[in-house]
């Protein structure tokens, strides 16, 4: 049942997210151990009234992988709160110039946790290589922009079908692009944890954004490879139809039902 206090924050939220010109979101978001890991090197970050989104699968040893990912969250929420006064004001989906500035934003932001995340691992040498993959989402009007750098994955489900938005940056995925290898041979391979990108162990990254329509009823998965690894993509559906809330849990029991290899990270985003 909810309370008063319920309301009046759907209100407020719902207030805030017209005078940006978008519909209201919600989200619900968890993050499991799993049942192999001594530490939980995801981090995550949702925030329905500023519509950002990031799941972060850290890497690196001593504890550094925890470091990297909960440090690059925290930067890059900074950076994109302190940027959205560039764009502008907002009605329906972003025009190209307010595209090119919120892409800007987020490889900003995203550039910026990379070189703290590397300068403190140049400080700190028990951290050096330390990492993280990054997938993030922010709404802005009726447009959703992405920021991706490694193997976690955002999805958009819409109208009963999910689709992957984001590209890996693995070995794996590039070999497949490059046609070195089928699909069939990929899911064969011992190598599927091999990233190109990461966000820290180097002083720059390359940064994939993308600027996409939203529509009311769309629903959007970020999620570390703890999860998606064990997921396939019609399943997806079903379960996000559950309420952001049920979902996320029944997406954190189905990982780890089938392994709980790794880490396992779900933020689930209904539009409404």
């Amino acid at each position: 049942m909810s309370t008063p206090h319920d309301r009046n924050n759907a209100l407020r939220q719902n207030e805030v997210a017209t005078l940006r010109g978008r519909w209201p979101v919600r989200s619900a978001a968890r993050t499991d151990i799993g049942k192999h890991r001594k530490s939980n090197e995801d981090a995550f970050f949702h925030d329905d009234e500023l519509a950002l989104y990031i799941v972060a699968d850290g890497m690196g040893g001593h504890a550094a992988g925890e470091v990297a990912s909960h440090q690059a969250v925290d930067t890059i929420h900074g950076m994109v709160k302190r940027g959205l006064s560039e764009i502008g004001a907002l009605d329906g989906e972003l025009d190209g110039a307010q595209a090119h500035a919120a892409c800007r934003i987020m490889e900003g932001a995203i550039q910026a946790a990379t070189y703290l995340i590397y300068a403190m691992a140049e400080l700190e040498r028990d951290k050096l290589g330390m990492g993280t993959t990054i997938s993030a989402a922010l709404f802005l009007g009726r447009s959703l922009v992405t920021g991706q750098v490694g193997d976690s994955r955002i999805y958009q489900i819409r109208e009963g079908a999910a689709v992957q938005l984001t590209e890996d940056h693995t070995l794996l995925a590039w070999q497949i692009k490059q046609g070195l290898l089928t699909p069939a041979e990929a899911a064969k391979a011992t190598h599927k944890n091999v990233i190109t990108r990461a966000v820290g162990n180097r002083d720059y990254v390359e940064v994939d954004t993308a600027v996409l329509a939203v529509r009311a009823g769309d629903r959007y998965l970020l999620c570390s490879d703890g999860l998606h690894g064990y997921l396939r993509t019609e399943e997806i559906p079903e379960i996000a139809a559950l309420g952001a809330a049920d979902a996320v849990t029944q997406f954190i029991d189905l990982a780890n039902g089938r392994g709980g290899k790794d880490n396992i990270t779900a933020v689930l985003v209904e539009v409404v």
